[in-house]
């Protein structure tokens, strides 16, 4: 089965899930061939092994904290901030709370 997208010029809401957030699961939001908007649902110690992506990534704390962290810097991440990562910068991340954030991709058009 195909994963319902938003399309552009759709609403999406990215307000705080708050208590539905220990239930949260990570979604893919909206895929164009540009673009693509995840949100990344993260428990308290969960992690995202190192790993890198061809285009440049924003990751916005929705809420919760979170540590990115590239192999030369880490960097803590707050309820409403953003951090934005070069395309090919290997990066992992851990929850330091339940979490929820906002993943910006720029898709290689090659």
């Amino acid at each position: 089965m195909a994963l319902a997208h938003a399309q552009p010029l759709d609403v999406i809401d990215l307000g705080p899930l708050g208590p539905r957030l220990k239930e949260a699961r990570t979604a893919s939001l909206l895929k164009t061939g540009e673009i693509q908007l995840m949100r990344l649902a993260l428990r308290e110690g969960d992690s995202v092994p190192e790993h890198g992506v061809a285009g440049a990534i924003t990751v916005q704390c929705l809420e919760g904290a979170a540590l990115i962290m590239t192999r030369t810097r880490s960097v803590e991440l707050h309820a409403g901030q953003l951090v934005v990562l070069a395309g090919g910068e290997p990066h992992a991340l851990r929850a330091l709370a339940d979490s929820s954030l906002l993943v910006t991709l720029l898709l290689d058009r090659k």
